[in-house]
């Protein structure tokens, strides 16, 4: 068994998180300058040192700091003797990350991958629109047409709204004034930045997942300070992000320590006008996540920001200091009491409002998975820095990754765009049964050959009255076996995020 990870001190006593049931996820809350980041720092360093690798959005820009070895200071000095602690200043193994290419390894997923759920709530579409963009991606995949990128995407909508009515018996009706708030919402996406998201290579999670040669886990820092700007962009890459995670790790039940830990900052952003589907596939993949060794640990500033659905998985709690200004303010201190194990020496409800900066009421899960009693405590500094690293540092530390090279050239291989642009996706029409006047009917028309007369015309149909065209016994054939082999295609091909959970989906 590995020692409990030391987090804050009260007294004599030292509040400790179980290695073992750091998967049983948690929560950090607390307002602003109440001292979220340290606690977060300091966790992601803990886990560190025994080996488990973190991944982390630093959305404020300071959290890089745990990339370098921590300096002692007068503040840091006084902090650590009213704590009785000593620290070992060091830094941990980091990586950088960024979505667009600049402070960090350069970090995509492909639009398949990413899916029409996700895309949709990401592009502000309605229930229709979003409908229409499922089908686009069903028209993909029936076609056998990879959507990699954004401008496969625009292709591939752009194709589905020339060629709406020839669709709109077999997959329904498709509006074009759908398609055109698909497109703006592509273009606004593209604007953002959505067009280096986008692509390939896309991020492999084993490589979040590192140790280093002495063993430790490494951390990874996703710079987020300009993602931050687009917060759904940011919201929907950290739930995909979760969702890989989910998928791609097999069960592994309990384990001495986690396999990663995922610190989820600036929360509230997922939830924020998230339609109730996502909520509740959110909550699916928390609760399941559990026993693939992957602890997730929600922080924001409010604990009514996260759905009560969600708020009762997380077992591990650190309550930063609240201020009850507002009604809503006032409700989010009672519930934050409430959902604390009480302890008879203080009022958590009062105690809330008056902690101090760095101070929080900490209540971890004990060895038998139950909370333990709520305490009043200084949570303790980490060894690493408390603020960023300088760009110089960063650089430097990017070029020394092992990861150097390989993400940061974008690939661009043949998929949707490439193939409709050269015409190898044939339009509907073009599939459509041949008209009178073809070969095989012709041949059936004017009784030529072996296959002429009543005979041609049921292997190889026949032309109506009006000009309709009846299918034969070879057409239909040909058509049931595109069909079949169409949709198995479909199958193969990437599809979405959560579709694990909704039902599968293969690689």
């Amino acid at each position: 068994m590995l020692e409990p990870l030391l987090i804050a001190k009260h007294g004599a006593q030292d509040l400790t998180l179980l290695p073992a049931l750091a998967n049983r996820h948690g929560l950090i809350t607390g307002a602003t300058g109440t001292g979220k980041t340290v606690t977060l720092q300091r966790m992601a360093e803990a886990f560190s040192r025994i080996g488990v690798p973190v991944f982390m959005a630093d959305v404020k820009g300071d959290l890089s700091g745990i990339g370098a070895a921590g300096a002692e200071s007068p503040k840091l000095k006084a902090r650590l003797e009213q704590l009785g602690l000593t620290l070992n200043y060091a830094a941990c193994p980091v990586a950088f990350w960024d979505v667009f290419g600049q402070a960090g390894h350069p970090v995509r997923a492909t639009i398949s991958d990413m899916g029409p759920l996700l895309l949709g709530r990401l592009l502000n579409l309605n229930e229709v629109q979003a409908g229409v963009l499922q089908l686009v991606f069903k028209i993909a995949d029936d076609n056998n047409l990879i959507l990699l990128d954004l401008k496969d995407l625009r292709a591939m909508v752009q194709y589905v709204g020339d060629n709406a009515k020839s669709f709109t018996t077999e997959y329904g009706n498709i509006s074009a004034a759908s398609i055109g708030a698909i497109q703006r919402g592509l273009l606004g996406l593209e604007s953002q930045g959505g067009d280096q998201f986008f692509g390939e290579p896309m991020l492999d999670i084993n490589d979040l997942m590192q140790t280093d040669g002495n063993g430790q886990g490494v951390v990874n820092v996703l710079a987020a300070d300009k993602l931050y700007n687009t917060p759904k962009l940011y919201a929907t890459f950290l739930l995909w992000l979760l969702a890989e995670l989910f998928e791609q790790l097999p069960e592994a039940g309990d384990l001495d320590k986690p396999k990663l830990v995922f610190f989820f900052d600036e929360a509230h952003l997922l939830f924020n006008d998230a339609p109730a589907a996502l909520v509740e596939k959110v909550e699916q993949v928390v609760r399941l996540i559990r026993s693939k060794g992957v602890g997730v640990y929600f922080v924001t500033q409010n604990p009514l920001d996260i759905p009560e659905t969600i708020l009762g998985q997380l077992g591990n709690r650190v309550q930063h200091a609240l201020r009850a200004f507002t009604p809503r303010d006032q409700k989010a201190v009672k519930v934050a009491a409430e959902t604390l194990r009480a302890n008879p020496a203080f009022n958590a409800e009062s105690a809330i409002m008056e902690l101090a900066v760095g101070e929080a009421l900490i209540s971890f899960l004990d060895a038998k998975g139950s909370p333990s009693m709520v305490e009043r405590a200084f949570v303790s500094p980490p060894g690493c820095r408390l603020g960023p690293v300088t760009p110089a540092e960063r650089s430097a530390l990017i070029q020394q990754s092992v990861l150097y090279g390989h993400y940061e050239q974008a690939e661009d291989r043949e998929s949707a765009y490439e193939k409709l642009r050269g015409g190898a996706a044939a339009s509907p029409a073009a599939s459509a049964p041949a008209p009178a006047g073809s070969a095989p009917t012709a041949a059936a028309e004017e009784g030529g050959g072996f296959f002429g007369g009543a005979l041609g015309q049921i292997l190889f149909g026949s032309t109506g009255p009006r000009g309709g065209q009846r299918d034969g016994v070879v057409q239909t054939a040909a058509k049931s076996m595109a069909r079949t082999v169409a949709n198995e295609v479909g199958r193969q091909i990437l599809r979405g995020v959560l579709g694990s959970i909704m039902g599968g989906r293969k690689r």
